[in-house]
């Protein structure tokens, strides 16, 4: 009788026993093997390719993601592997690359007032990486902290026995052809937007109506003498004189490498059938057209197509098994915020699988997964997929909407007219323009998660605050119980280097943080680490404390009394904190920790 399930045929016994195994070699899959490694966990992570990205697909790191790396030591390395931040200095709308240009947003934290903004959020600045020249440098870290990384092998299917608590995943070796049974407590599933990991447990999956098929195609061509007073990394191009293509009705190009290398994304026009695809020598032309000068040289390197997707996983984890990244979130590029939800899931998860794992915390931590990041997942979705219907407005107001050439040209042509008709489209135009902030000012949406589960404690804390001005534009620095702890720079009594509030937390332990008259705060951190066996380490900050508050920034943000304390997570996010001394601070500091890691009452 023939085999029923892939894999039927792999051996009873298992090849190799390891903590963990992790599907996927992306964004989700290398960063979290990179921060598990980082805890001292050793695992596996495979790949169906035999290499990492070979296209550049994300490349927006925001300051979220660069925290997390920042944790590992790898923010230095991801910046100067990345073009710098001034290369994204604005988001520009025109006819052509060497053509007129119709208007400009500063962008990605560019700008004199989004650079406070940003400042304040951070002590991280966002950059261009692609995901060509992150992926290397996780699975390289991956590799140097004791993981294993097995490309051209393929996830089959796995068997996950919650009574012995192990999982066996099945895999075929590519290159010889060969099944194996890989035996591990715990497996990811980092396999991405046609994950099989997440098909076989069936989690319920939100599908909304997308947004249809969009194409990449990645080019080398010298468009740096266009830039100097240009320059930008996204830059649409309406042509309203031109019949365009119906493979490529309207577009742009983005920078990969300032300014040689491009990934020119081209939206389809409306009911376009992919049955013969484009030919080398229309996608020559097309982007000839939107570049405006025949005499620049095109090589074109890849053409891909995708799906503009709105779709989120209404549950992330089933028994041992747990799914990150693009396999329960699938969204548009708008936003930046793809890759860089990836790496958070991944950071989430990393410290609770690893406090479990070395019996510092009960399996139920786990569940906090879920908890946190499936609605921050959700949120990024809706967020992303509304940045491009954004620019349906914008469309409509310049015309490109319109069919035929005539009827677009006498509707740019309003743009300029002193009548009724052209104040309103120029009001509409302006109006569109600066809808699309939300797309490339959204500060509040990359830096505003707030968790709600077991691992956050807040049964003696009163509601939460609502968040200030505009929660997708505007950071709200809070230590509300869920919020990320807020950055700010402290110095010491005689000047040296500054450090920031988050470079106190983080590397795996919890962090007291509190002031003068706290001082026994200090002391409960020393017991509830010896007692529970955990890393827990405690600063004073304020006037002649371990760390001054040498802009008095901290006064303003901490939400609490001097003497109060404020109980951070390894992942930098606020677990507690007490408005201002208690009774018996080292039990109230022992109890609300074991609370949150699932420890019980145990001693």
């Amino acid at each position: 009788m023939g085999s029923t399930m892939p894999g039927d045929d792999a051996p009873i016994e298992p090849d190799y026993v390891t903590q963990v195994v992790i599907v996927g070699t992306g964004p989700a899959g290398g960063s979290l093997a990179s921060f598990l490694g980082s805890h001292g966990i050793q695992g596996i992570v495979i790949g169906m390719t035999s290499t990492t990205a070979e296209t550049p697909r994300a490349h927006i790191t925001n300051m979220a993601a660069l925290e997390c790396l920042r944790d590992i030591g790898l923010e230095g390395e991801c910046r100067e592997l990345a073009s710098p931040k001034e290369s994204m200095m604005h988001t520009r709308w025109g006819y052509s690359m060497a053509g007129e240009e119709y208007a400009r947003l500063y962008a990605w934290g560019n700008g004199a007032a989004l650079e406070a903004k940003y400042a304040e959020a951070s002590p991280c600045e966002p950059v261009d990486l692609p995901q060509t020249r992150l992926e290397p440098l996780l699975i390289r870290k991956a590799a140097t902290s004791g993981f294993i990384t097995r490309f051209n092998t393929e996830f089959l299917r796995f068997e996950d026995d919650s009574t012995k608590g192990q999982v066996d995943v099945i895999v075929k070796d590519n290159v010889f052809g060969s099944i194996h049974r890989i035996r591990c407590r715990y497996l990811f599933g980092a396999d991405g937007a046609r994950s099989r990991i997440l098909r076989q447990l069936d989690l319920p999956l939100k599908q909304n109506p997308g947004g249809g098929l969009a194409w990449n195609v990645l080019v080398k061509a010298d468009l740096s003498k266009f830039i100097r007073h240009r320059q930008g990394n996204l830059h649409w191009c309406y042509q309203h004189d031109l019949e365009h293509p119906d493979f490529a009705w309207i577009g742009f190009p983005r920078m990969v490498k300032p300014w040689d290398e491009w990934v020119f994304i081209m939206f389809p026009a409306p009911g376009y059938q992919a049955n013969v695809p484009p030919t080398r020598e229309q996608w020559e032309k097309r982007i000839s057209q939107i570049i405006g000068d025949a005499t620049v040289e095109i090589k074109i390197l890849d053409v891909s197509k995708w799906l503009v997707n709105n779709i989120w996983a209404e549950k992330y984890a089933m028994g041992n098994v747990f799914c990150l990244g693009d396999a329960v979130h699938r969204h548009p590029p708008a936003n930046g915020l793809g890759s860089n939800t990836c790496v958070q899931d991944a950071f989430n998860l990393a410290w609770k699988v690893a406090y479990v794992l070395k019996g510092m915390a009960g399996p139920g931590l786990l569940e906090s997964y879920e908890e946190e990041r499936q609605p921050v997942g959700a949120g990024v979705v809706s967020r992303a997929f509304q940045g491009f219907l954004d620019h349906f407005p914008l469309w409509k107001s310049v015309g490109i909407l319109e069919a035929s050439v005539e009827e677009r040209l006498a509707a740019f042509a309003e743009l300029s007219m002193n009548s009724p008709a052209g104040r309103q489209r120029r009001k509409d135009f302006f109006k569109s323009i600066q809808g699309t902030r939300y797309e490339f000012h959204g500060l509040g949406i990359e830096m505003n998660q707030r968790y709600a589960s077991g691992a956050v404690y807040r049964a003696d804390q009163g509601a939460m605050p609502p968040l200030k001005g505009d929660p997708i534009l505007d950071h709200t620095r809070s230590t509300y119980p869920g919020s990320r702890l807020p950055h700010v720079w402290l110095n010491k009594a005689i000047p040296e280097q500054p450090i920031s509030t988050i470079d106190l937390a983080g590397k795996g332990s919890f962090t007291v943080l509190t002031g003068i008259g706290g001082e026994l705060w200090k002391e409960a951190a020393t017991k509830s680490s010896e007692d529970l066996k955990i890393p827990v380490v405690a600063y004073s900050i304020g006037f002649r404390q371990d760390w001054e508050d040498v802009y008095l920034e901290w006064e303003n943000v901490r939400d609490i009394e001097e003497d109060g304390c404020i109980l951070v997570r390894p992942d930098r996010f606020i677990a507690w904190r007490a408005n201002q001394m208690v009774e018996d601070p080292a039990n109230v500091l022992l109890s609300v920790l074991r609370e949150i890691l699932y420890r019980g009452k145990e001693s």
